[in-house]
Formats: C-alpha cells, structure tokens, sequence
C-alpha cells in the first residue's frame, strides 16, 4: 500500500507530499518534531509526546495550527491509513513558508505534518550482543544557545557527532556537555548499573527528556530497582557493570564497549535485559 502522508489537514501520496522550498523548516530548520513508536496498532504514550511537542513549539514561540486533541486524532488517523500495527510515527511542525530573512513574523501558514513508516533502527545483533560506541568531540549545545529540552528540526549538532562516531567505526556515540559530563548519545538517553542502583543523568546535564527515558524509570520503580540523576562522567560509564541507551526508535539497546573498553564483562547485563523485558511487555499491554 502506498504511504498516505498527513499534511496540513490532508493527505498525499508520497510522491506528492511536498511543502514549499521557502518554509523555514527547510531554509533554517525552524521548527519541532515527535518521534513516535507504534505498537500493535496503538501509539506509544501518545499524550506524553504531543506534549512534548506542544512545549518544545511554545519554547521557540511556535503556535501549532490545531489543538493537541486534534494532532493525536491526526495522528492516529495516520497510523489507520497506512496500514500499520507496528512501526514508527514522525510529527512535524514547521514554521511555515516564509521569507529568505530570519524573520519569524514574516512566516505564515505553520506546516503540520505526520509520517507512518515502519523502523529498524539497529540490527538485530546489536540488540542481542550490544553496541560499542566511543565519546565524541562535539558537544551538546549549550542550554544557553538551544535548550536540549526542546526537539527542534535543527539537528545538526547531532548530526556532526553521528559522523564523527561513524568515522570511527562506531553506529552511535556518546556526547558530553559544556561541562565535560556525559549528556546522552546522537539520538539516545543513556543508562549505567552500577552496584545494583540504575543511574542515569539529569535533565539539567543538557539532555532531551526522552519518553522512553521515562518509561524505563517508571519500570525501575515498579521493579524496586535503586534510581537516581546524579552527574555522570566517562569515568563512570567506564566502571560501571552495565550501560544501554534509550529512545522511541531504539527502544532499549544494551552498550558493551565505550572508548575501546569494555563495560562490565563486555556483554548485556541482568538489569539490562531485566528492564528490556518488562518494556516489551508495557508496550503491549
């Protein structure tokens, strides 16, 4: 079946899904977005991400064209019309076509739009074995310049560190922030176990604040496992019996390698496949 995209209240096939080429979105990255998971035929925490984009919208003084009721109802109708059971959702919103200026006032017509697709986003292997990543020179932006609690379509500071870890033969990374504390990876949060407690930074170390994130932290308190937000260094991932990243996309995916050394014994923890196994069984409840 052909892909049906929602745009603007519409939907397009996707050869015919397109916006103009002076939205703001396109000349500057202006705008937000939502990555969603699907799970037999349902959105995942479907209200905690639309509003997270609702706040990261009213953070760059972006008005959605709708209300959140009528984006989840779009949402949903998306979901419907592709076909899907089980994939992944991409909410856009940009600020409209505009002038070649900076300008936001001179921005018109906000460009609402939603994707259905299926997703993979690692191998099966990295699942079963882990993942080896390495520490990166780029930097989270300063929460001066952009606050990482904001989603913007503006990633290109992710971007440049995704290339510096493929360079170095790594599929994810991991990023530092201003202060030379572990902030989260190119597109996921971050996760140690150390002496049975599960440790991840806080929201305050520059980082998004992940929905799966915050899965994963309501899984540990009906689990009874130890949790805190204490700032984190390499050194501690380095010493640390565990480690996995986090995201809508990823899902839970263990990590048994940082900088060349191994976490732990080199491969996926109890806790980790511990909390990977509840997941699952959230998502489809």
């Amino acid at each position: 079946m052909a892909k049906q995209i929602y745009i603007g209240g519409q939907f397009f096939s996707q050869e015919d899904a397109k916006i103009s080429v002076f939205d703001h979105g396109l000349l500057y990255g202006d705008g937000v977005f939502e990555g969603l998971r699907i799970y037999s035929g349902k959105v995942f925490r479907l209200g905690e991400h639309i509003q997270r984009l609702y706040e990261s919208a009213r953070a760059i003084w972006l008005e959605i064209p709708m209300t959140p009721d009528e984006m989840a109802d779009a949402i949903n109708e998306t979901v419907a019309k592709n076909g899907l059971s089980d994939g992944y959702v991409r909410a856009v919103i940009t600020r409209g076509s505009g002038t070649l200026g900076l300008d936001p006032n001179r921005c018109s017509n906000p460009q609402v739009i939603i994707i259905a697709d299926t997703i993979t986003l690692y191998p099966q292997e990295f699942y079963d074995n882990g993942l080896e990543i390495v520490t990166v020179s780029v930097i989270r932006n300063h929460p001066a310049a952009l606050s990482a609690r904001v989603k913007s379509l503006n990633y290109l500071n992710n971007i440049l560190a995704k290339i510096e870890g493929l360079q170095a033969g790594c599929v994810e990374a991991l990023m530092l922030n201003h202060k030379g504390e572990v902030a989260e990876c190119t597109g996921d949060n971050i996760f140690i176990v150390k002496d049975g407690r599960l440790l991840t930074p806080p929201l305050d170390a520059g980082i998004l604040a992940g929905v799966t994130r915050e899965a994963v932290m309501d899984l540990a308190l009906e689990l009874c496992i130890p949790l805190a937000e204490p700032a984190l260094t390499k050194h501690d991932i380095y010493v640390a019996d565990e480690c996995f990243l986090t995201g809508s996309a990823a899902e839970i995916v263990p990590v048994v390698k940082l900088d060349s050394r191994p976490i732990g014994n080199g491969k996926p923890g109890p806790m980790t496949k511990r909390l990977t196994s509840a997941f699952h069984e959230l998502v489809r409840s």
